[in-house]
């Protein structure tokens, strides 16, 4: 019996353990950073401050889930204001709001988050894994970490608070998740930073890796004219829609990405008042996307956000994306992206790009065109890192009905590397700044996660 079975093993058909670990996953789209009427405004009149519902928001919790909903997002994170005495606004009103947005719109899977004021920083989403313990989770890291809870401004405005904040954060079960918001809104010029600085991105993903994992890539309030993103020092500006530590081939983040840090970007909305009602917003997922490759489920997503398989994009551009690389002949594993493939310096690499056109309109009534695809590649220490760039435009790329293809053969760089992808419905080879007045339907990117080579 025990040879009949022993066959019956060796002549059943192997099975992938990628295709087991991917059974069920497709691109999820979401957007981690929206608020509603509990973005409170105060009344500092008093004492302690009153809190105003709908100061900074008049929009429902069900409502931006309901938007959510018809701009065909599968996923989405509550991300209200923090203030003086906020968090028991987050448990007593905010939370239980979720909690109906959630029966209101069960096709959309809502999880419950802040806009955390970073000690020492600026502003962060910060997302909790559902469960039981979710709203005292939230409840407990506002009350006692964010730098905008106590009545007297600035005693949580230091590096170590921030440290302490996440140190808590690594220790609860289930792990929270959290993302930089527009990091260079404060930023003074191309590479003068603001309240967010490179070294603080560092230290805080060192120290808890698991917990912060990313920023924007493109920030939110893309639908003012005036000052895109609200970026308003026109000295720096957001370039494409995306924020500078992200388009800067060579910069913030591909400095990061060259030393080894496993640092992922996104896209959201930061809505708070539609342009259509005279505000400076899209609604969640109108314009900016964040696709995790997922499966429905509210675990899988914040796995796919935590592991970087994800990319982001604005204007619908595309709607799905596969980067992957491997030895050219074949004989390696295939890395895609937030994977870390192993391969010796001077090998043959192949480093493919597939992208797929939506079948709709985007939210403008329009079908955007891809003009150009890059795929570009980082080696080198994370100081000044080595790049290199190959741009495709129409005449270089394989379709094959809604997707497009381009390939790349190099070798693999000594030392380490990372390979990332960009696109864009513009021709500009790389992004250039965002003026006053330009229409950001017209300035559409894309942009991935990396895969490293193992150093």
């Amino acid at each position: 019996m025990y040879h009949l079975f022993l066959l019956a093993l060796l002549a059943a058909p192997a099975i992938s353990p990628a295709a087991d670990i991917d059974d069920g996953r497709e691109w999820q789209p979401g957007d981690h950073h929206v608020h509603s009427e509990w973005s409170v405004d105060w009344d500092r009149s008093t004492m302690p401050p009153t809190p105003v519902r709908g100061g900074d928001s008049s929009y429902s919790r069900t409502r931006n889930a309901e938007q959510a909903r018809h701009f065909g997002l599968r996923w989405m994170v509550h991300t209200d204001h923090g203030g003086p005495g906020h968090s028991t606004v987050t448990r007593d009103h905010a939370y239980p709001a979720l909690l109906l947005a959630r029966k209101a719109v069960p096709e959309v899977i809502q999880f419950n988050g802040m806009e955390f004021d970073v000690p020492a920083g600026e502003h962060a989403s910060l997302i909790i894994a559902p469960g039981p313990q979710e709203g005292e989770q939230l409840f407990a890291i506002e009350r006692d970490y964010s730098r905008g809870e106590p009545l007297q401004d600035g005693s949580r405005d230091t590096h170590q608070h921030m440290l302490d904040a996440l140190a808590h954060m690594r220790a609860l079960r289930p792990l929270p998740l959290m993302l930089i918001n527009h990091p260079s809104r404060t930023a003074t010029g191309v590479g003068q930073w603001g309240e967010v600085e490179p070294t603080e991105l560092t230290a805080w993903h060192d120290a808890a890796p698991q917990v912060l994992v990313g920023m924007e890539g493109a920030p939110g309030h893309q639908a003012t004219r005036t000052e895109r993103g609200l970026y308003r020092n026109v000295a720096a500006p957001t370039f494409g829609g995306f924020d500078q530590m992200t388009t800067q081939v060579g910069g913030v983040w591909d400095q990061m990405l060259a030393a080894g840090t496993h640092f992922w970007i996104t896209a959201s909305s930061d809505s708070h008042v539609n342009v259509r009602d005279g505000g400076s917003d899209f609604d969640p997922g109108e314009y900016s996307k964040t696709y995790v490759w997922a499966r429905p489920e509210a675990d899988d997503i914040l796995g796919g956000v935590r592991a970087g398989r994800m990319f982001a994009v604005t204007g619908d551009l595309i709607d799905a994306l596969e980067l992957t690389v491997q030895a050219a002949d074949g004989s390696s594993a295939v890395g895609r992206m937030g994977d870390t493939l192993a391969l010796a310096a001077g090998t043959p690499m192949r480093v493919q790009l597939r992208v797929r056109a939506p079948e709709g309109a985007n939210a403008a009534g329009q079908h955007p065109a891809l003009r150009q695809m890059q795929l570009i590649v980082g080696s080198g220490d994370g100081k000044d890192p080595q790049m290199q760039t190959r741009r495709f435009t129409a005449k270089e790329w394989q379709q094959d009905g809604a997707w497009y293809q381009v390939s790349w053969a190099l070798p693999a760089p000594a030392g380490g590397a990372f390979v990332r992808a960009r696109g864009s419905s513009t021709d500009e080879p790389t992004p250039l700044a965002d003026i006053q007045g330009e229409d950001p339907w017209q300035d559409l990117w894309f942009h991935s996660n990396p895969v490293f080579i193992a150093r």
